[in-house]
């Protein structure tokens, strides 16, 4: 056997000593740099979120400051534009945002829905109609609300007899944008439900009483049909039906016929195309201008000379109370 020196064994053991308590000190020191790091990585961690929370406030309140400066400015603009109404200034729309013309169109429905003339459109004939019919029906729906949105006095609508479940209810989910938000009543009851039968004057091109007035106080009836099979007395038959009052537009007192290539003459209308003479006739108190300027060419009808020559407030009796 090799033997090995006291001395050497004793020096070995020293250096074995020393490296392990220089390997203790690095790791000592590598555990406390890692410390330091995750606290330093947890404070920044902590400054870029309390630096988020800062930036998202700011932003939301100069979104806050932004929205009351455009309120506030939107609110000037319409006493203005009421004051030049009040005064009989007119009012260029051309000079008036997207975003103003909305609201103010909004304010006008708004009071409408409160106080305004009434007028239904009674649904509850769809159902001998065919899907082509129920489609073009959607679409005066559409025109007509329209038309009562750009009014300067429109009307408070209703839609009765509109059952969820039904072709037409789906048809005009599918061709008006935004149908569920229209500023109008839809109900599934009747406009005798509604209204006292007293009340209600339902239009039909088969009535012989012609409709020469409207009162403010009286509930205005259109029958929802499209009927291309033409099917005559279909509306007046359901005013009977209801036992109320029966008019129709004044176009044989104020209208003839005009000569044309295919001798064709028709006071059948759609929905949209009375509903503009009616809004015409409300606004301007003028049989002779509201058809003259909403009764469809291509019908065969012209308002006569002689009343054209007749413009006299005294020629026409209007109750708008």
């Amino acid at each position: 056997m090799c033997s090995v020196p006291f001395e050497d064994g004793l020096e070995r053991g020293t250096r074995q000593l020393n490296t392990d308590s220089m390997l203790t000190e690095v790791f000592e020191t590598l555990h406390i740099d890692l410390e330091a790091r995750e606290c330093g990585g947890r404070a920044v961690r902590e400054d870029t979120l309390y630096s988020r929370n800062v930036w998202r406030k700011q932003v939301h309140w100069e979104y806050k400051q932004a929205a009351k400066k455009s309120k506030r400015k939107e609110e000037k603009i319409k006493r203005k534009i009421n004051r030049d109404q009040k005064s009989g200034t007119e009012v260029d729309n051309c000079q008036l945002s997207k975003r103003v013309i909305k609201a103010i169109t909004r304010d006008r429905m708004a009071k409408a829905l409160a106080a305004g003339p009434k007028l239904c459109i009674d649904l509850s004939m769809t159902d001998c109609m065919s899907h082509k019919e129920i489609s073009r029906l959607a679409g005066q729906i559409r025109r007509l609300y329209g038309s009562n949105r750009k009014a300067p006095r429109p009307f408070h609508l209703f839609l009765t007899d509109l059952r969820e479940d039904s072709q037409l209810y789906t048809e005009c989910l599918r061709v008006n944008d935004g149908f569920l938000h229209y500023m109008m009543d839809m109900t599934k009851d009747s406009c005798l439900d509604l209204f006292s039968p007293d009340d209600i004057v339902y239009l039909t091109p088969d009535a012989e009483e012609a409709l020469e007035s409207m009162d403010a106080d009286h509930v205005y009836v259109l029958g929802g049909l499209v009927d291309e099979s033409i099917k005559k007395k279909m509306s007046y038959q359901r005013a009977q039906e209801l036992r109320v009052r029966t008019a129709r537009l004044p176009i044989d007192e104020y209208m003839v016929k005009r000569t044309n290539d295919k001798n064709f003459h028709s006071k059948v209308l759609a929905i949209n195309q009375v509903f503009d003479i009616l809004l015409g006739f409300f606004d301007t108190g003028s049989w002779t201008n509201a058809l003259d300027l909403w009764f469809p060419p291509g019908k065969g009808y012209v308002v006569a000379p002689h009343v054209l020559r007749c413009q006299c407030s005294d020629c026409q009796v209007v109750t708008l109370a």
